[in-house]
């Protein structure tokens, strides 16, 4: 074995075939097929809200025979006499699903108890601002001008100011790339520190203003993430360019609406979201996205039901236990750093005893009283404009009161794991404790492999280039000598040029310019920590319990090889860990997640994340200078 990734996954990476409705397939994906699956079950049973919601999703016949005539609605609130009206009316649109230039969230303050609101840029229709300037993306630009074109051919010509398609969709674009020159790229949009400005509402300009406040906000402090941005969108908003923005706003709500459109609508724009832009060949089926759809308005409802029939209670018992070690391991390891010092690490110690671990499901669930839905596909955008307004105000209460730290933000049906700076917390729920992630009945150290280091890996993201400037209340504060933040930053950045440039197989010969270093930073300082972690907590197992015995694995499309031995207990943990990271990508797929997601590609998250641990070496002597993994022990890089 030479090479960790592809000893676990080559053969299945080198047959396995995407399913034509999505651009990447893999470990993650399974689960979430399974959890789609019982959800479906679940929605199609009901005769409450979620099953009222899916059922006019579900009525085709009622969708299309209602034609395009639910969106005028929101085609109606485009004519404005000025550009304030306009602004207006992008807040009203905001509230009911159709996102505004400017957009916000609700969250704990990080300087305080109370909830907030956090004003973030958007108003773009291609993935990230990246896209209307760099070259590598200048096919795709030209692709989506001409696909907004075809998209507005659905609408009555009137929609469109007397103007041809083709116009139209110039001056959309030409609008867009003035809204993405101020936008802030994604390294600076997750720094933590540019991104913390709380100001007073009425210090923001008055379009600005109009528009937050017919969303819902008012009088008091808000926090302003990209405060140039903001800036930027007051200045492009004018009387004189309103019929420009008239046209934006059409194409956007025909964008966020398409799939609750005709079915030839939904299809249109499947060509260049899923297409173009992922390399899917085949639109999902309509029963996956009415699950999706019922999901994203009522989960928390579905998710009860989900919970009672899927996840036992011993599991959440037994997965405390598996944080409890991870914990005890990170306290250890913190004692132990050679690069910080002693106040420093007490600090550090502090944060992680305030840590707090939620698993499987919420101990209250949230109640969606007074939302109703009507059956049937023409009520099917009315529907949505009622549940957007009830998640839109629901987190609107919150604001100027005492944040609910006990609140889940997402569902337990979700295949994914999360770490939330502002109160110190990480979620996994139900859907991501099952196998290979996690099984009871599995080897600990298989266990300790995937989900033991996905659960170092959250826990790490509170010690990471941005959590590590919150408290343990989750407040923005940094309680770092200026000793330890510069020996802590050669570590960083000695992460940074190891990821820095790398080009994932599917990728490799193309002008791809390869994976951001800074950009994944966080993300690779949570899986070095998170394995790392993950091998010193399993040890603590085994010397609590005694060592496993030699085993063989299971992996269906592994190495050959694979399955003629036996393997240590350590030896399973990091075999465990490859599992996990298992991932068929399209390459449409792996240049938009290079451009947006703050993860590396699986490859080199299995791969170089091991390369650093001394004990992966040990646990695979047969990995020498002739690997493509080997480092040299004096660039390996061990920050927690």
């Amino acid at each position: 074995m030479k090479d960790l990734y592809a000893y676990v996954n080559g053969p299945w990476l080198d047959s396995h075939v995407i399913p034509d409705d999505r651009g990447v397939d893999g470990t993650f994906h399974k689960l979430r097929d399974d959890a789609e699956l019982d959800v479906r079950t679940i929605v199609e049973e009901d005769t409450g809200r979620a099953g009222t919601l899916y059922g006019s999703f579900m009525d085709v016949e009622g969708v299309n025979d209602a034609g395009m005539a639910p969106l005028d609605k929101d085609l109606d609130l485009l004519t404005a006499a000025d550009a304030e009206a306009f602004a207006r009316n992008l807040g009203e649109l905001e509230r009911s699903g159709v996102g505004a230039p400017v957009s916000f969230w609700v969250e704990k303050d990080s300087s305080g108890d109370d909830a907030i609101a956090y004003l973030v840029q958007s108003g773009l229709g291609l993935p990230d601002e990246a896209y209307y300037r760099e070259e590598t993306h200048a096919d795709t630009l030209a692709a989506y001008q001409e696909h907004i074109a075809e998209m507005l051919g659905f609408l009555d010509p009137a929609r469109l100011f007397g103007l041809d398609a083709q116009t139209a969709a110039l001056r959309i674009v030409a609008l867009e790339t003035q809204i993405a020159a101020g936008h802030w790229d994604v390294v600076s949009s997750r720094d933590a520190v540019k991104t913390y400005n709380p100001m007073d509402f009425n210090e923001l300009g008055s379009d600005v203003r109009a528009l937050l406040g017919a969303a819902g906000l008012g009088e008091g402090r808000v926090v302003n993430m990209m405060p140039s941005y903001v800036q930027h969108f007051e200045d492009l908003l004018r009387d004189d360019n309103l019929a420009d923005w008239q046209l934006w706003g059409t194409w956007h709500i025909l964008r966020s609406r398409a799939g609750l459109l005709p079915e030839e609508v939904g299809k249109k724009n499947f060509e260049f979201y899923g297409t173009k832009l992922s390399g899917a060949t085949e639109q999902k089926d309509r029963w996956k996205r009415g699950v999706a759809l019922t999901e994203s308005l009522v989960g928390h409802e579905v998710g009860r039901i989900f919970v009672d029939r899927h996840f036992p209670a011993s599991s959440k018992e037994h997965m405390l236990t598996l944080v409890d070690y991870l914990t005890r391991a990170y306290e250890q390891r913190i004692q132990a750093l050679p690069w910080m010092t002693e106040e420093t690490k007490a600090r550090a110690l502090d944060k992680l005893k305030l840590f707090r671990s939620k698993i499987g499901y919420p101990d209250t669930w949230r109640s969606y009283e007074g939302l109703t839905f009507t059956a049937g596909g023409a009520s099917l955008l009315d529907n949505v404009r009622a549940g957007a307004a009830f998640l839109h105000d629901y987190e609107l209460d919150k604001i100027g009161k005492p944040a609910d730290r006990d609140e889940w933000v997402t569902t337990p049906q979700t295949v994914n794991a999360f770490y939330n700076p502002v109160v110190n917390d990480i979620t996994f729920p139900a859907a991501i404790l099952r196998a290979p992630f996690y099984d009871p009945e599995a080897p600990q150290a298989e266990n300790f492999g995937a989900i033991g280091a996905v659960i170092g890996h959250e826990i790490g993201h509170g010690f990471d280039d941005q959590g590590s400037q919150y408290d343990g209340h989750g407040n923005l504060q940094s309680w770092w000598s200026d000793e330890d933040r510069a020996e802590f930053k050669k570590l960083t950045d000695q992460l940074v040029e190891q990821f820095d440039g790398l080009v994932p197989r599917v990728l490799e010969g193309t002008d791809t310019t390869g994976v951001n270093g800074e950009f994944t930073l966080g993300e690779n300082i949570g899986d070095l920590g998170g394995l790392g972690i993950a091998v010193v907590a399993y040890q603590m197992w085994v010397d609590d319990h005694g060592e496993e015995e030699p085993a063989r694995f299971e992996a269906e499309g592994a190495d050959p090889g694979l399955n003629e031995r036996e393997f240590t207990g350590m030896q399973r943990l990091f075999l465990s860990w490859s599992r996990v990271w298992r991932t068929a990508i399209r390459p449409e797929m792996q240049q938009q997640y290079l451009a947006i997601d703050p993860h590396s590609p699986a490859e080199f998250r299995c791969n170089q994340i091991a390369a650093n641990i001394d004990e992966f070496y040990e646990a695979f002597p047969e990995i020498d200078e002739t690997s493509p993994m080997w480092i040299e022990p004096s660039q390996r890089v061990n920050i927690w």
